[in-house]
């Protein structure tokens, strides 16, 4: 069954000595903003890690495969979709609408991604387009952030030699030049320290349309409690889920079908909900002018502020 209930959460993570989400457009540079210092970690990356997880989780099989998996075409599991909802693969640009929608339903069933973010499939053979239950905004750090862009040495080169016909010609090349020509030097961006804090949206009634399930859902809070575990790599340094605070709407009318009906579309505003210090406030303890580490921060839950209706759980 798919969800019936309305969520929101609020997603804590740090990194420390790391990048947490290089900048395409800045050399790959920790992503900031500009105008307060302020670190950024987008939506898409959070996704990515979310999709990591499940795919090694489940050994990436249906019904909960990864659509956007990397290095491929997607073109291929749209082209299947209609293959195994309608027995044949349309020319381009052929396709029913009642085939699109058997092929996107088909989409839905059988990739994790697709009934939990949506996807844009209407590529190739023309999958429709789904929009997902689950949502992230831009997560921002609670602290400004001093991007660094710092000089390492590798200690090896890779010259293209034009004249090397086989490896004793490269054998015979790095003989004839001075050592120290055979090292290079190269760049790590990272940030000392930074605690972000991220936002997440589902919605009941878009579940309703791409199958979204309470499986669905445990698999999420899963992923995003280990997800930081299992992408370990030198440029992330080390990061780590630090709380993951969820808002379950559950109504307050005494008609229980009244009362499924606030559920799903919610009894508070999600700004109440998520706004720093509303019921969750974030604070540098006493003494703490440049935070290094989770330990600077002191996280307050005031769980006697909940509108009625919803419900705190916190991992």
């Amino acid at each position: 069954m798919s969800i019936e209930n309305r969520y929101e959460f609020l997603f804590l993570f740090d990194c420390e000595n790391g990048n947490p989400n290089g900048d395409p457009d800045a050399g790959n540079a920790p992503r900031i903003d500009p105008e307060d210092m302020y670190g950024l970690v987008s939506d898409v990356a959070l996704k990515r890690r979310i999709r990591n997880y499940v795919q090694i989780a489940k050994n990436n099989e249906r019904p909960d495969a990864i659509f956007i998996e990397h290095a491929t075409n997607l073109n291929r599991p749209i082209a299947e979709s209609h293959l195994q909802a309608n027995g044949e693969i349309p020319e381009k640009g052929k396709a029913s609408k009642d085939k699109v929608r058997l092929a996107r339903d088909w989409m839905c069933k059988n990739f994790y991604d697709v009934r939990t973010f949506g996807a844009v499939m209407s590529t190739g053979a023309n999958a429709g387009q789904v929009r997902g239950a689950v949502q992230f905004s831009f997560a921002r750090s609670l602290d400004k952030v001093l991007p660094l862009d710092i000089s390492v040495t590798r200690m090896a080169v890779t010259e293209d030699v034009k004249a090397a016909k086989s490896l004793d010609d490269f054998q015979k090349w790095e003989r004839e030049q001075p050592e120290d020509q055979l090292r290079t030097m190269g760049r790590k961006n990272l940030i000392p320290y930074g605690l972000y804090a991220a936002k997440g949206f589902i919605s009941a009634n878009l579940a309703q349309d791409t199958g979204f399930s309470e499986t669905d859902l445990e698999l999420l809070w899963e992923a995003l409690l280990n997800m930081y575990d299992h992408d370990r790599s030198a440029s992330k340094g080390m990061m780590s889920c630090r709380g993951l605070y969820i808002f379950k709407h559950v109504g307050t009318d005494t008609d229980l079908e009244q009362r499924k009906k606030q559920a799903m579309l919610g009894c508070a505003p999600a700004h109440k909900l998520l706004d720093l210090g509303s019921i969750v406030a974030i604070n540098k303890r006493e003494g703490v002018d440049t935070p290094r580490k989770f330990a600077d921060y002191e996280v307050t839950v005031h769980k006697d502020r909940l509108p009625a209706g919803v419900e705190l759980i916190s991992k």
